[in-house]
């Protein structure tokens, strides 16, 4: 009567409850990382716990789920009473000792210039240690304020004992909540199951390979570092094994640290520092990275990059961290319903 054309009006609805759902995910995207960042720890802890439960006669997953946190806080108070000693003394000893490094090397004149052809390493050393004798100041009164920053982070802390919860509560009830929202799609419950199940292959296939690069990483770092007798290798290889988690960025600033203590310690043989980790991410970029993730997994380098500074813009150090996992849901997603829609047109042509 109005003149409105029905169809039309659908689909502005769509577009607008469309519209609402990001604005309100947007809002709230601080509980949904913590949300997300608990069901990618339950997806680490998965494998685990089912095989415990195979291997149980209890009908329910509580007593596979107890075993394996009592399992996994075990393995982990048994690897800091080994490890995290020796990173404890290390990393005291480095906070002790930086502002008398900084200043050694505040002091020390610059290298004399080489001639013939310089090593791309010894350049780059020599840029570094320019750039710090230059902001020595800024780098010594930076202390107290990164200190402090660190101290206002601690509140923080509380997600370390509710993010275990809320992967606890997932693993637990993962099946009923699966099965409820597999109800919402009526007729069409076999397709949305099917997407599920791909979906939940691929989170699988994704944390078990990040949790080997990490493992890979560390035990590299701890090992070739300790070898060449850089100072505090034990610390450097702790500090790197969290961030291989977070995509591109992390990595990078791994070797970055390492890097800059092996020069603010006065180690003599920096470039061998340099030419290690480069052909430990030439390893692990093009063999290991590859042999652990999948094809569902992989992503091209472009796709990656915008996906780290999209997710950094949106959500900080926790969006680059799951930067990865949603565009690889997204392709995922996107190419279950591209085949759809080329089964229902092979179908539409055979009638």
């Amino acid at each position: 009567m109005l003149g409105i054309d029905p169809k039309a009006a659908r689909y502005a609805w769509t577009a607008a409850l469309v519209v609402l759902a990001l604005l309100i995910i947007y809002l709230i995207r601080e509980t949904l990382i913590v949300f997300v960042i608990a069901l990618l720890l339950a997806y680490l802890l998965y494998p685990l716990m089912d095989l415990i439960d195979r291997r149980l006669p209890s009908k329910t997953r509580t007593p596979a789920l107890a075993i394996t946190f009592i399992l996994t806080i075990g393995f982990i108070a048994l690897f800091g009473l080994f490890i995290g000693s020796v990173v404890t003394t290390q990393a005291t000893n480095l906070a002790t000792e930086a502002p008398v490094f900084l200043e050694r090397l505040s002091q020390a004149p610059p290298p004399p210039a080489q001639q013939g052809v310089t090593s791309l390493a010894s350049r780059a050393k020599g840029v570094l240690e320019a750039q710090i004798r230059q902001h020595y100041g800024e780098i010594v009164s930076s202390i107290p304020r990164l200190t402090l920053r660190i101290l206002s982070a601690s509140r923080n802390l509380i997600y370390i004992i509710i993010i275990p919860i809320l992967s606890f509560f997932i693993l637990k009830d993962g099946r009923s909540i699966r099965d409820s929202f597999l109800d919402l799609f009526g007729s069409g419950r076999a397709e949305a199951r099917e997407t599920l199940d791909s979906v939940h292959t691929l989170l699988l296939q994704y944390m078990r390979a990040l949790l080997f690069l990490c493992c890979a990483t560390f035990i590299s770092l701890s090992i070739v570092l300790s070898a060449m007798d850089v100072p505090y290798a034990m610390l450097l290889a702790a500090i790197a094994f969290p961030l291989e988690f977070i995509p591109l960025v992390g990595p990078l600033a791994a070797a970055a640290i390492i890097i800059v203590v092996s020069i603010v310690t006065g180690y003599a043989h920096v470039w061998w520092v340099f030419a290690y980790l480069g052909i430990y991410r030439m390893f692990q970029d093009y063999y290991l990275s590859p042999h652990l993730m999948s094809q569902g997994v992989q992503l091209h380098p472009l796709m990656i990059i915008f996906g780290v500074f999209a997710g950094g813009e949106i959500g900080g150090a926790a969006g680059i961290f799951l930067s990865v996992p949603v565009l690889a849901l997204i392709r995922l997603l996107y190419h279950h319903r591209f085949r759809r829609r080329n089964s229902e047109r092979a179908v539409a042509l055979n009638m």
